[in-house]
């Protein structure tokens, strides 16, 4: 497999240290900022390969020191976490805020209580908002709202175009300067191969990532679910595998030459074919990372039935055909990072008909447990590559490691993670904290929980 393509310095990177309400008020959110000491539990930190029952002390919003039998200084707050796994903080690296333009879906300081709540303690937030996240301004907005609100990290990732419009290049160095960890038109696709070739040019002057929405629209004109049997039966127009497949494939070509091509990502990919491509890319030495968000490493086109608009998603739900090769390639290392793809919408929106229904689902979460169950249940792959696949594998991605966050080492941040691997419960959404409630797994059982989220060396409460 290549090596992941870096950030070029650490003089590159984006230094915000954002202050974050939980952890600067702790007693707003319900937090607790005193001097914290994890006892016995399984600590996972794949980017040390450590992986052994210890303890975690923590002081001052950093991790002191990890190993055996260590003491908390008094007036210091014990975490029995016998059973439980205990690992870096998990990152998100594509989540939808909706702020600004979009309140009545979700808002940073809704969204990152259903981060805290599924235990995410940094999450990247898209910018296809209203306006979209085109500006340095924009960008320094978002880490205002978030260090006034948010209940974890946020970090913005910029559009690569002015406007999402996919016609005029936006200012990706100013952008980065002002701290966009990563680019994306997401929610569209930049049409153009010449405008893509330059953002990727661009990008790359940066040493960070392109996260790139994987559609070709004119073969999704129309276009409201899988192309398939349901599509057929339900008489709606269906959407191809291809106008995923053949973005994937213009992008990997538009990369082989330039010269010193940028990190490519993949954002949720949805089709078979797509892996393939990711694969042989990979293989040959390109940069290219793909994601694999959880409803489509579970859930087939079949939910789409009786026009049922919760399961309606871009890109769309697909074939157990499709699923089976998403768990593969996670399992072969095709596939290195999960995003949840958390898409808030009003129940006002999702009620109308299926063709007119806006396209996404939540699931920040519960997100945890469904990736253990596609991955981990079902002999996939190990809980230490899952926890990789959350922490460092996302840190990488988006420039955080140099930020010391999605491991566990001494005087790093102390965003942890705990988890209960066994906790049996499902999901309700009449208990969501976040605003919008769309999700089609109502009533699933789930078997796996984040118990404890950390931020800074605070215990983080979603209400």
């Amino acid at each position: 497999m290549p090596p992941q393509t870096t950030i070029k310095s650490r003089q590159d990177a984006p230094k915000n240290t954002i202050a974050m309400r939980a952890a600067a008020r702790p007693s707003e959110h319900g937090g607790h900022a005193h001097c914290l000491l994890i006892r016995g539990g399984r600590v996972i930190d794949p980017a040390s390969k450590l992986d052994k029952v210890c303890d975690i002390l923590v002081e001052g919003g950093v991790i002191k020191s990890i190993g055996k039998k260590l003491s908390s200084p008094s007036g210091g707050r014990t975490i029995n976490a016998d059973g439980m796994l205990v690992t870096p903080g998990l990152i998100d690296p594509h989540v939808h805020l909706r702020e600004p333009g979009h309140e009545h879906k979700e808002t940073i300081q809704t969204g990152t209580a259903a981060a805290v709540a599924g235990g995410f303690t940094s999450v990247c937030c898209m910018p296809n908002t209203s306006p979209a996240i085109d500006t340095p301004e924009l960008v320094r907005f978002i880490y205002d709202r978030a260090n006034l609100t948010a209940r974890c990290r946020v970090f913005p990732v910029a559009a690569g175009t002015k406007g999402r419009k996919g016609l005029e290049i936006a200012e990706i160095q100013l952008l980065h300067r002002a701290g966009a960890v990563a680019f994306s038109d997401d929610g569209d696709c930049i049409a153009s191969a010449q405008v893509m070739s330059r953002v990727f040019a661009a990008v790359s002057q940066t040493g960070s990532t392109f996260m790139q929405h994987c559609q070709e629209a004119t073969l999704t004109q129309g276009a409201s679910m899988h192309a398939g049997t349901v599509s057929a039966r339900l008489g709606l127009t269906g959407w191809p595998r291809m106008a995923e497949e053949i973005i994937i494939e213009r992008d990997v070509r538009l990369l082989r030459h330039l010269r010193s091509p940028c990190r490519y990502h993949a954002q949720h990919i949805s089709s078979a074919g797509s892996i393939d491509i990711i694969r042989q890319a990979r293989r040959d030495g390109l940069p290219v990372t793909g994601e694999a968000s959880p409803h489509h490493l579970l859930l087939t086109h079949d939910l789409c039935e009786g026009y049922n608009t919760l399961a309606k998603v871009n890109p769309p739900l697909r074939e157990s055909i499709d699923v089976n090769a998403l768990v593969e390639g996670v399992a072969d290392g095709t596939i290195t990072i999960l995003g949840t793809d958390h898409a808030p919408h009003s129940a006002e929106e999702k009620s109308l008909p299926f063709e007119d229904a806006p396209m996404g689902l939540v699931g920040l979460e519960f997100a945890l447990p469904l990736y253990a169950e596609a991955l981990v249940h079902s002999g996939a792959i190990s809980w230490p590559r899952l926890i990789a696949l959350l922490t460092v594998e996302p840190a990488q991605l988006c420039g955080l490691d140099v930020l010391g966050l999605g491991s566990l080492k001494e005087d790093a941040p102390a965003d942890i993670t705990i988890i209960d691997p066994n906790a049996k419960w499902k999901i309700d959404p009449s208990k969501m904290v976040g605003k919008s409630k769309n999700t089609p797994l109502a009533g699933r059982k789930l078997t796996g929980r984040a118990i404890t989220t950390i931020v800074g060396g605070v215990i983080v409460d979603a209400e």
